[in-house]
């Protein structure tokens, strides 16, 4: 198995205010090895930006364990949070006012973190030359933000996102704001780095296009990991990929069902499970009835007494 650069169990964010409490994350368990480019979707509400900060330093949670590159997120002080954000990890926003100073050129903005960390202008400005090639915006090196098309803002953004060589580029909504084509070559620069860096990344994106590119997409849902889809390569003599959905199993054995899987058959608050010799099943229980006998396994069915 690969190691593992973002690992988090039971993870849980709870926000307050006055006499209010909002549960953002509610015991999710995230593995993401390293090297790997992966999706996370899901519904507004879901949790996926309060990960998002919480991965980035910007958050701590409130219980539960969460590490980057072997680094535990709870237990930070505050120089070592300000290190972690500048060297560990990078940012790529939906909002491209939050990538890039207004005020300073490409060249400069992608230079800017690099300045932070000790870096030598020699080294500096080299890198920056290389990351604006690499990402196919080396045009944009004397350009203000303001004088750039929007995808070309966003793939600055993540020429800046790795100016300090992090481990992990976490994108939220990345190509939120822009049409498919741009959309496109923004994703084409995340692919880029990854590729050709190993650096590990994660999308958070509403858009399928975005989403059907990466070999696995996990699906966030009330705070918690629910589906995640797989996707390979089709076999000899086939095109294109298989993608196959899984629901994820927590630590505590709990699934969340696709809602349209429960919806269709109408499952609501309890459901009849069976253990077959190679699989589970379930049925649902329509409200004041009892609940029907689910299909005889193929093995020897238990007694009464059996297995107790």
């Amino acid at each position: 198995m690969a190691e593992l650069l973002v690992e988090s169990a039971n993870l849980v964010k709870i926000y307050k205010s006055a006499d209010l409490e909002v549960v953002a994350l509610q015991g999710l368990d995230l593995h993401v090895p390293r090297g790997e480019m992966l999706a996370l979707v899901g519904p507004s509400g879901a949790g996926k930006s309060t990960l998002l900060n919480i991965l980035g330093g910007l958050d701590e949670p409130s219980a539960g364990r969460c590490s980057v590159a072997g680094i535990d997120l709870s237990r930070l002080s505050g120089r070592e949070r300000i290190y972690y954000r500048r060297r560990i990890v990078g940012h790529v926003w939906q909002q491209t006012s939050r990538n890039l100073m207004p005020y300073l050129t490409g060249a400069e903005n992608v230079t800017l973190p690099m300045r932070l960390a000790g870096m030598g202008g020699r080294q500096r400005r080299a890198r920056a030359a290389e990351l604006l090639g690499v990402l196919g915006v080396a045009r944009c090196a004397d350009r203000y933000p303001g004088q750039m098309s929007g995808g070309e803002q966003q793939c600055v953004a993540v020429a800046v996102a790795m100016a300090n060589q992090p481990r992990v580029i976490l994108a939220d909504e990345p190509t939120g704001e822009l049409d498919s084509v741009t959309a496109g070559q923004v994703f084409e620069a995340l692919r880029t780095v990854n590729a050709e860096s190993g650096v590990t990344v994660l999308v958070v994106t509403h858009d399928e296009a975005v989403s059907g590119q990466v070999r696995r997409t996990i699906a966030i849902r009330d705070g918690r990991t629910s589906t995640e889809v797989l996707r390979e390569a089709g076999q000899a003599g086939g095109s294109g990929t298989v993608a196959e959905e899984y629901a994820v199993l927590d630590r505590s054995g709990r699934l969340q069902l696709p809602a349209d899987f429960t919806e269709t058959l109408g499952m609501r608050e309890r459901v009849r499970l069976a253990l077959d010799t190679d699989h589970i099943g379930v049925w649902p229980t329509a409200p004041d009835q009892p609940a029907p006998a689910p299909p005889e396994p193929a093995g020897a069915p238990l007694g009464p007494g059996d297995g107790q």
